[in-house]
């Protein structure tokens, strides 16, 4: 029998981490909860978690910081819970790395169907194989494994992408020199949803411009078409 999900819950406030843990549990997830960022890594380094849930506000290492440190390291899902449900405040979260967010104060039923949704995505696994599909697309120093999921550089080291990021550079790769709009982008990478908007098109382009330019302030591969989008004006070799 198939293990359930293993979500992690970080958040300072002992209320908020119980009633969250317990109506995750009874809904079939196994859940952990960790008051801050040592008890959170401590956690991390001892099991193996399929999603994080960060309280944004936090003493000491508040929950963006946390994200970083997380995508930094690698690919762990991320949902942040914030009190703040200003744009600015989202652009900041998608930015970290964050794969959604949560506004406090929130629906635990809204909770586990974005944890859902998340591990839909995140775990999914390969994709069958589909003729005339590209087994790999070859760009610039890299190389872009759609079957995979996976990014790797010219010494076979693995490039840590978030879904998002991964589905921009595919969107990207499979129509080089084609200028495609934001609206385009939007859908091409994770559907229209209502927490979705234009700004966080620009955050997912810069992030991924940060992994495979040389110089991400100079882009040479992901160039900005003012006023249009975004194209893709470097060379793609498709390997079938």
């Amino acid at each position: 029998m198939e293990k359930a999900p293993h979500i992690l819950v970080v958040d300072d406030h002992r209320e908020i981490r119980d009633l969250v843990a317990k109506f995750l549990t009874r809904n079939g997830l196994r859940v952990t909860v960790a008051d801050g960022g040592t008890q959170m890594r401590d956690l991390l380094a001892r099991a193996a978690v399929d999603l994080v849930v960060l309280d944004v506000m936090m003493p000491g290492e508040d929950g963006i910081a946390l994200c970083r440190a997380l995508r930094a390291d690698g690919d762990l899902p991320v949902i942040l819970l914030t009190a703040v449900s200003g744009d600015d405040d989202r652009v900041v979260g998608l930015e970290a790395g964050a794969d959604d967010y949560v506004t406090k104060p929130f629906n635990p039923r809204e909770l586990l169907a974005r944890i859902r949704a998340v591990l839909r995505r995140t775990q999914a696994g390969p994709r069958p194989v589909v003729e005339g599909e590209p087994k790999a697309l070859r760009f610039d120093r890299f190389v872009l494994d759609p079957q995979r999921l996976s990014l790797t550089d010219e010494a076979g080291r693995a490039v840590a992408l978030g879904t998002a990021e991964f589905r921009l550079l595919h969107a990207f790769l499979t129509r080089p020199g084609l200028v495609l709009s934001r609206d385009q982008l939007l859908d091409l990478t994770a559907g229209r949803t209502p927490q979705l908007f234009d700004r966080s098109i620009d955050n997912l382009v810069s992030r991924l411009r940060r992994r495979i330019e040389r110089d991400p302030q100079e882009p040479a591969l992901i160039k900005t078409v003012w006023g249009n989008g975004y194209v893709f004006a470097g060379e793609v070799e498709a390997e079938r």
